[in-house]
């Protein structure tokens, strides 16, 4: 070996070398906390639909996803959204670690991205109305567009501060509404892949601050005690459940076709003041 391989080999073992304070970097802060309470949430939601089906089966009478096993995954996801929602304010008020940014991704990853497509995939795959190699594509879709959305976020920064694309939490909460509100169809996997989209598209969504944040959680436990009402009293809950849910896609709905009409009227505007 030369001297130059050894200090070109020496130069590559230096760069494999951690940086920063490696000792604070394994120190878990209060919103790391919460990051791991919305991952763990996620997790617990996957394991309540696969319950679902491997009970149904083992008792061989067929498998239709029973409202309940549904209901008490989404407050799980609820749940883990309302951490998602806490984990940067509580980094902001208090101490964020060095790990923060990442395990919140992560863990967003695991509730928003792969939860919501296997809720898929359980809602749609054990039907005859449409092929499984469809549903497989939507849920697909719904798991690849939420990690886009989210390396993107981490990469991309707005001029204005706002979401570029329909954040991930909104975009789960969407999908599990239409799962909620229609029979699994081809044009309920078309509204999943428009959420998709939306995800990775460059509509600017307003960051939730201040009033709207409060806005926001006040949604967040309303759904919840729809759920919760869901839950306790089946033959009840059907009509508070379904209007959460409309209300849910209606707003995901409309914010782009604002954007979209405001973009308009600024066109408009900046052609008469070109005239």
């Amino acid at each position: 070996m030369t001297t130059a391989d050894a200090g070109s080999w020496q130069a590559e073992e230096d760069e494999e070398q951690p940086r920063g304070p490696v000792g604070k970097a394994f120190r878990l802060s209060a919103a790391d906390s919460l990051s791991l309470g919305n991952a763990l949430c996620g997790f617990l939601a996957v394991c309540v639909l696969a319950s679902s089906a491997i009970r149904s089966l083992q008792e061989g009478d067929g498998f239709r996803p029973a409202p309940s096993y549904f209901a008490t995954a989404v407050v799980l996801l609820l749940i883990g959204a309302t951490c998602d929602l806490f984990d940067g304010l509580v980094a902001r008020r208090f101490r964020a670690s060095a790990m923060g940014a990442e395990l919140d991704n992560l863990a967003d990853v695991i509730s928003f991205g792969f939860a919501p497509a296997f809720m898929i995939v359980i809602w749609g795959g054990f039907t005859q109305d449409i092929p499984f190699p469809a549903v497989l594509v939507a849920a697909g879709a719904v798991l690849l567009a939420g990690v886009v959305r989210l390396a993107r976020f981490a990469c991309v920064k707005t001029k204005s501060g706002d979401f570029m694309g329909l954040p991930i939490p909104m975009g789960a909460m969407t999908v599990i509404s239409i799962v909620l509100l229609f029979e699994p169809s081809f044009p309920a996997l078309l509204g999943v892949l428009g959420v998709a989209w939306l995800m990775v598209s460059r509509i600017e969504y307003p960051k939730p601050k201040g009033q709207l944040a409060a806005v926001v959680l006040g949604w967040i436990m309303v759904n919840v005690a729809f759920l919760a009402f869901w839950v306790a009293w089946p033959e009840g809950g059907d009509l508070p459940i379904k209007i959460g849910a409309s209300m849910q896609i209606a707003l995901v709905a409309a914010i782009p076709l604002r954007v979209l009409f405001y973009k308009r009227e600024q066109r408009k505007e900046a052609g008469r003041i070109g005239d």
